[in-house]
């Protein structure tokens, strides 16, 4: 279900409406203002939540409460989508990612309706392998488009120094596929989610990510690992780790980290910045605003609580378990407290 806070927002929309075209996923697109329809916004949510949508998209400009006010009313995911209308859509961005624990919205970068798309399929392609095999397919045709762009560019590069070297990249091995993945998504034995941890003064966002992921019962794997520092370790852990439904990627300062998970990886990550410098400014925009075809489900600074409870709704989609799990934690959930 696509929502937007007006129809100013449909060229952002329209981005979305072409991935979920391409990859043959229904939707719907309601319009409905958080501040002016608030009503209207409620009915439409629960509405569709007992009728069994899977992710909610929320498109808004402005003082861009819309996403929130949906996840207010749902246990099903959210996908926030920040637009560019006044301040460069920073005022959207920070209304829509700064979320109170228990709402989390999982948000792209400003005017990213695309990756607002790909980051929902990914969620319904956790447990939906043809939703998984489509995206597999849009990210190879993806890397072939980069590759004629850059035969292309070769061709105006005419300097006098100018020495363009043969090599061959097989890029395409490195997008995990059901063939390479043996144990696939339904293995009960293997974590459902790997938690990784850019550096050791993020193990404070990491642990409180954990705990509520004990709480929800879901299993995981974690790590402290930076793919700068150490890159050949961290992408053994990626291979090791390519089974899990979901990653979650906890990062300060620059924040490479999800960065380096979604370029090994089609299934949803999780960002969470942390405040370690410019009170975590700077991780927050450079873990959302990822280029087209590889989205970060971006959460609040140190926002490590909301991290599981999102991982819950997006495994609740199809494991009853954590649905019930997420539900009963929602509802006895002492926000002060957390």
């Amino acid at each position: 279900m696509i929502i937007l806070g007006s129809v100013s927002d449909f060229n952002v929309a329209e981005k979305s409406i072409g991935i979920l075209e391409i990859l043959g996923i229904s939707y719907d697109v309601r319009v409905a203002s958080a501040h002016r329809t608030h009503e209207k916004v409620k009915k439409i949510v629960e509405e569709s939540t007992a009728n069994g949508v899977e992710v909610f998209i929320g498109i808004a400009g402005l003082s861009a409460h819309l996403p929130g006010i949906i996840a207010a009313n749902t246990y099903k995911p959210v996908v926030g989508v920040p637009v560019s209308v006044k301040l460069g859509g920073l005022d959207a961005l920070f209304a829509i990612v700064q979320m109170p624990v228990g709402a989390p919205v999982a948000t792209v970068g400003i005017d990213r309706g695309e990756n607002g798309a790909i980051l929902a399929a990914q969620i319904v392609g956790i447990h939906d392998a043809g939703v998984r095999t489509k995206l597999s397919k849009m990210r190879r045709e993806f890397f072939f488009k980069l590759k004629n762009d850059e035969e292309m560019l070769a061709e105006k590069l005419t300097g006098k120094y100018y020495s363009r070297h043969s090599f061959e990249i097989d890029e395409l091995e490195t997008t995990t596929t059901k063939e390479d993945d043996p144990v696939g998504n339904d293995d009960t034995e293997y974590p459902d989610v790997a938690v990784i941890a850019g550096s050791y003064s993020d193990i404070k966002i990491a642990k409180k990510t954990t705990k509520f992921l004990d709480k929800l019962k879901i299993t995981y794997t974690t790590n402290v690992i930076s793919p700068i520092r150490h890159p050949k370790k961290f992408e053994n852990f990626m291979d090791e780790t390519k089974a899990v439904k979901l990653y979650i990627a906890i990062s300060g300062l620059s924040a490479h980290v999800t960065g380096a998970v979604v370029g090994f990886t089609e299934k949803p990550v999780i960002g969470v910045p942390c405040n370690i410098r410019l009170g975590g400014l700077d991780a927050l925009l450079s873990m959302v605003n990822m280029p087209p075809g590889v989205p970060v489900a971006t959460l609040g600074i140190d926002s490590g609580g909301n991290a599981a409870i999102l991982a819950a709704e997006m495994l609740g989609i199809g494991y009853a378990d954590i649905k019930q799990e997420l539900l009963d934690f929602k509802r006895n959930m002492n926000c002060p407290g957390n």
